[in-house]
């Protein structure tokens, strides 16, 4: 059992970590024109592969305010320690984007002097004007985030070892980027998005998602809230209730 603050530095940690590799390929390939896309989606599984890594032991390397409230909504994660993971995660994110715009500065201010145009390497943005189809896809997104977590690590199915669980957690990232990365830029996490679009506001660019007028920032927020309970929700309902039923 670990302390308050070890778990709240846990989480910093991985998330900073999640976000120092996530928007740094991000970084890499549009400001440093530095690779092809699928880089992105690659470098972003191992983002979350080697979060967990840091800070797996210690805290169970949530890294993502959708995926703690999943677990606490069916009474795998206690409420009460809810509200400071999510900080961690928050600021961790606020950090790591905050590395990334420090490493890509000299290049950045080649490329975009005035930061009008290159929010997207910190936060997403939608394919397709309007709330809906975006919020959709966050919703579906996580949700199978959430459920494959839980059917990898439940010890009732068949769980990868404790050493391999991050690797498969950061496959089933790289799974979701190739095949439902496109409408929103599946952030699936929204203290990934929040966080570093926070950052983005406060260093001053412009087409932020927040500040501009176009309420882009509230899909990567309440989509995946959404679907990372009915995630939990509905694996509860189907293959955990009936591997529970098998094994008792």
């Amino acid at each position: 059992m670990y302390s308050k603050k070890a778990e709240f530095l846990a989480e910093l940690m991985g998330s900073m970590f999640l976000i120092m590799f996530g928007c740094g390929v991000v970084a890499s390939v549009n400001i440093g024109n530095n690779g092809a896309p699928v880089n992105i989606h690659i470098a972003w599984g191992l983002a979350v592969t080697f979060g967990i890594y840091v800070s797996g032991k210690i805290s169970g390397a949530h890294l993502n305010p959708a995926v703690t409230l999943g677990l606490a909504v069916t009474s795998r994660f206690p409420w009460s320690k809810v509200w400071y993971y999510i900080v961690a995660q928050m600021i961790g994110c606020f950090v790591g984007a905050a590395i990334v715009f420090a490493v890509y500065y000299g290049k950045w201010i080649e490329v975009d002097p005035t930061f009008s145009h290159t929010a997207g390497v910190f936060a997403t943005f939608p394919a397709v004007p309007g709330f809906l189809y975006g919020f959709v896809d966050q919703v579906v997104g996580t949700f199978i985030l959430v459920f494959l977590i839980l059917a990898t690590g439940d010890a009732n199915n068949t769980p990868a070892g404790s050493n391999l669980g991050p690797i498969i957690v950061g496959l089933i990232i790289v799974a979701i980027g190739m095949s439902f990365g496109f409408m929103h830029g599946y952030a699936i996490n929204p203290a990934r998005d929040l966080g570093p679009r926070l950052f983005a506001v406060i260093a001053g660019f412009k087409n932020n998602g927040l500040t501009d007028g176009s309420n882009v920032w509230l899909v990567p927020i309440i989509g995946p809230i959404v679907g990372g309970v009915l995630g939990a929700v509905i694996y509860d309902f189907t293959i955990g209730k009936a591997l529970a039923k098998k094994t008792f």
